[in-house]
Order: C-alpha cells, then structure tokens, then sequence
C-alpha cells in the first residue's frame, strides 16, 4: 500500500487512504485517512462489504482480495473507476494457510470471484508475470522492487553481528527456522519487525521463554515501512526463509530487493527463481535449512570480508534496478488517466 500511495502522490494526485490499522502509520502526503484497529473475522467480512462504499475518489484502488467484490459493485451502481493490485497468488496462498476444513473453502471461494473480477478492472496490477489474472482487460506487471523513498541510504555494518528479517512472521516465512540458526550463532542477534501469525504466537511465547538465546532476539511487531527499515541500518544480513511451499516456489521476496538496497546481503532458502537471482547479482547465499543458516552466520563473523564482498555486489545489484526506473510510477500514470477520464 505504501508504495502505491507514494507513486500516486509523487504523481500530483490527491490520495485517501481507507481502511485498517494506525492512522498514524499511514504515508505521508495522503489528504485523508479513515483507519480503525485491526479486529476479528466478522470485523473483517463487515469492513469487506463497506469500506468501498465510504471512499469519496473517483478511482478505487484494492490491495484486499476480500474487498474486491464490492468494489467492483461500486464502480458499476456508482460509476467509479476500479484499480486491483494483485500482490500475491492467493489461490495458492489459501492452501498454504492453516484455515481449517470450514474457512479453508470460503477463502478460496473468495480468491475465485476476486480474482475473476479483478480482471474485469480497469487497470489490474500483478507482482509477477505468473500471478493470476493471466489475462485481464488492462493488466500490468508491477514487479516488487524496492521504493527507495522508503528506505534509509546504506549504513556501515555494526561491529557485532546481526542479522533483521522484515515481513510476516510466521513458520511458512521462516519463523522456527531462524530461531533455530540463531540459537547455533551465539556471537548473533537477530532482530525480527513484522505481525506475528495468530496460530505461530504460542510457539514463539514458548521459544522466549525457553531458549537461551531469547535475549538476542528483538520482536518490533508491525512498523510503517520507514519505520521497519531503519531496524535494518547497520545490520549485517537480511534473512528470506521462506518454505517451498506452492505459493512461494514461483515467487521472488520484494525484500530480497529492499535487503539489496540498504546494503544487507540475503541468506534465502532455495526458491527456483531466489538461486537463479542470487547467482545471477551476488547479493546473497543460499542455505538449505537452519543448520546451514547458523553456519553461513558463524562463517560471515569469522571472515567480514567475505561479507562485505557480497554487500558491495547487494548494492551494485541495487543500483542497476534503480536505473530502470519505478514500476509503481507506471502503474500510477495509468491510474492517473482514469481519474482524467482518459480510458
């Protein structure tokens, strides 16, 4: 969403942000924000139904797949125009989520009639050319580089190690995995910046209490993006665990670029297209598992050279994306001509 907002706003137009969260971690320059606090499912389903109906702009832009629905309702009964930013593969998504025999169908059920009516959009964006609606009456792919607005400029690395992984929490993105790693590379700390999944919090309340290496982990829960990337200035590496599971095989982790562009190395599991990218720039090791993980971090404290070695081709790797320009800049110079009118 940040991203999006900023590429509008750099783009001269007016932007109301509408929906769920801290006001305040809303970006800056929007002219409105109608936020309220995160709640339960029958919030969420309400919040799905009603939001798009109190946004006064002439163009809807949906990032929620459960709010497309109506949105799409919207722009027919009240003659708006509609933008749908598909961001991930959800159908694949469902199937990864522990949602149980009864949610599980509703949300791919869901996903289905979003994803079929976010191609019937007048602008729809996707992350990667794999993800659906393969066709659509005007899709884009915005690929999830980094907004560099967002980030703070490359920072010394600290003298102890440390290590900041940027995202959800949960053991699908790695969760157990790098406090395993962690809990085999004592001279490490790890900080951890992101909401922690509902069904994940007892196993992590219960790790804090138990490990020895509790005392070398820093949880900072969910940050505005800004926020979020200042926890990285002066670390050492940015980890990218992800599992390989069917949502995350085809995909590659925008934060692979971000860790890029603050000078952080990646230590990611081994993804098809996470090998093929990390081979191709430098910028990051792959390891299999957390045994692997802790000892690519005792290796990294017993030669920072090898690490900076791999730092400058991060950042070199970083300023060849930049050259190419914003994807999300092209994404709001469509949305610009359907607030023009201009189909």
């Amino acid at each position: 969403m940040h991203r999006l907002v900023n590429a509008l706003v750099r783009r001269g137009l007016s932007v109301e942000v509408v929906g769920l969260g801290d006001p305040a971690g809303a970006p800056d320059g929007v002219a409105a924000v109608r936020a309220h606090p995160r709640a339960g499912l029958s919030r969420r389903l309400r919040d799905a139904v009603t939001l798009p109906w109190t946004a006064q702009g002439r163009v809807l832009v949906v990032i929620a797949p459960e709010m497309v629905p109506s949105a799409w309702l919207a722009r027919r009964l009240r003659r708006r125009r509609l933008a749908v930013d598909v961001y991930e593969d959800y159908a694949k998504l469902a199937h990864d989520r522990p949602l149980g025999p009864v949610r599980r169908p509703a949300a791919v059920a869901v996903v289905r009639l979003a994803t079929a009516l976010s191609a019937r959009a007048d602008v729809t964006s996707v992350a990667d050319a794999h993800v659906p609606p393969a066709r659509a009456r005007r899709r884009l792919v915005v690929r999830n580089l980094p907004d560099l607005t967002a980030l703070p400029p490359p920072a010394a690395r600290e003298p102890e190690p440390r290590a900041v992984y940027i995202g959800d929490v949960r053991r699908s993105r790695g969760l157990v995995t790098m406090l395993t790693a962690l809990e085999s590379a004592p001279e490490w700390s790890l900080d951890v910046v992101g909401p922690v999944a509902a069904p994940d919090q007892p196993w992590l309340d219960g790790w804090v209490a138990s490990s020895a290496a509790a005392s070398r982990l820093r949880l900072y829960g969910r940050l505005p993006p800004a926020r979020a990337w200042r926890v990285a200035t002066g670390a050492w590496i940015g980890l990218s665990l992800l599992d390989d599971t069917p949502a995350f095989r085809e995909a590659v982790p925008s934060k692979l670029y971000e860790y890029a562009a603050v000078g952080l190395p990646s230590v990611a599991t081994p993804l098809p297209r996470v090998v093929e990218l990390l081979r191709d720039s430098g910028a990051g090791v792959v390891v299999a598992d957390a045994a692997e993980t802790a000892a690519e971090m005792r290796a990294f404290a017993a030669d920072p050279e090898r690490l900076d070695g791999l730092r400058e081709r991060a950042l070199a790797w970083a300023e060849s994306l930049a050259a190419g320009g914003s994807p999300y800049d092209d994404w709001a110079a469509q949305v610009a001509r359907l607030v023009e009118g201009v189909d």
